[in-house]
């Protein structure tokens, strides 16, 4: 993490990084160059932050909905959580605050996204009870339909207004400020812990309802619970970084190769991993095409797309769903 604060537009040598950090850890200022002191402590510090929280979030929540849905290719937005995020978003952007009651556009993306995973919840169920195959298809019409709306007011919006739709959307961590951090962190932290915990119960869900019932686990509230957290984790990091896809598709079949299908130690380790990988993808996000940056979508598209089509030819269960 260090070095990706350090590489940038501007480059800054680690023993100036330490010393900046150190300074303001200290309570005191950093005595040399300020403008370095600008970058790295109000600028790079809290964007690598963000991307490593937005990265660990994402694979945590990609390996909770694989287990859940029981689909190997169900990442955080086959629910319609992104799509649901996504119009909130637009909504503040193409409207006057005011129509909206004066919601911010993170405010705005976290709403869409309880809102699109409240119709999946309610689309999802059978019975009474949630049925993984119900989920996913009410997940993607959820998904479209909300896109529909947002492509519409995409349609409506100035050419100002789109440039900045189309940036939120293909996700960024360039906006992140130290001030948003601690409810972020409190968020995606606390929420990973949680889920981290249902280790035990993912691994007997794995092995089908009926040998998880008979283990003693509650299938139905089980699915609830680990539906519902997992997809506020997703709204959270999506409201402040926006929409970023792959991640949680690719790093947790990265992890599960490596180390197993133990969800106890599977959890921990894909947070740690789409931690690094967020990183390093925002680190070429900046420095590929000097001064510009590069949305963080396009790069885990570039990567996650070949590895997608790699997963379909790789697993031949795939064939008769």
């Amino acid at each position: 993490m260090m070095v990706a604060v350090g590489i940038g537009a501007v480059n800054v040598p680690l023993g100036d990084i330490w010393h900046i950090v150190l300074a303001h850890l200290g309570g005191g200022t950093y005595a040399g160059d300020p403008v370095q002191d600008q970058i790295v402590w109000n600028f790079r510090i809290p964007r690598v932050v963000l991307a490593a929280l937005a990265g660990g979030g994402l694979a945590v929540a990609g390996v909770v909905l694989q287990a859940v849905v029981a689909n190997p290719l169900a990442d955080p937005y086959v629910l319609g959580v992104s799509s649901g995020a996504s119009l909130g978003a637009v909504l503040v952007m193409t409207l006057t605050t005011g129509a909206l009651g004066g919601l911010g556009v993170s405010s705005a993306a976290f709403a869409g996204a309880v809102a699109a995973v409240a119709l999946v919840f309610l689309l999802g169920q059978r019975g009474g009870r949630l049925a993984p195959t119900r989920l996913v298809l009410s997940g993607v019409a959820i998904g479209y339909l909300f896109l529909a709306a947002t492509s519409y007011l995409q349609l409506r919006a100035t050419p100002n207004e789109l440039r900045s739709v189309m940036f939120w959307m293909l996700g960024s961590v360039a906006g992140a400020q130290w001030s948003q951090l601690p409810l972020v962190s409190g968020a995606v932290l606390g929420t990973t812990v949680v889920l981290a915990l249902y280790g035990r119960q993912l691994n007997a869900l794995l092995a089908g309802d009926e040998s998880a019932t008979a283990l003693g686990v509650e299938v139905h509230r089980l699915r609830a619970a680990l539906l519902v957290l997992s997809s506020l984790l997703t709204g959270t990091i999506i409201a402040v970084a926006g929409g970023i896809g792959f991640v949680g598709l690719m790093i947790p079949h990265l992890v599960r190769l490596a180390v197993g299908a133990d969800h106890r130690r599977l959890l921990p380790l894909a947070a740690v991993t789409g931690a690094i990988y967020l990183v390093v993808v925002d680190l070429l996000s900046r420095t590929l095409d000097r001064p510009n940056e590069l949305p963080l979508g396009i790069l885990t598209a570039l990567f996650g797309a070949p590895f997608f089509l790699w997963l379909l030819r790789r697993n031949k269960s795939l064939d008769s769903v």
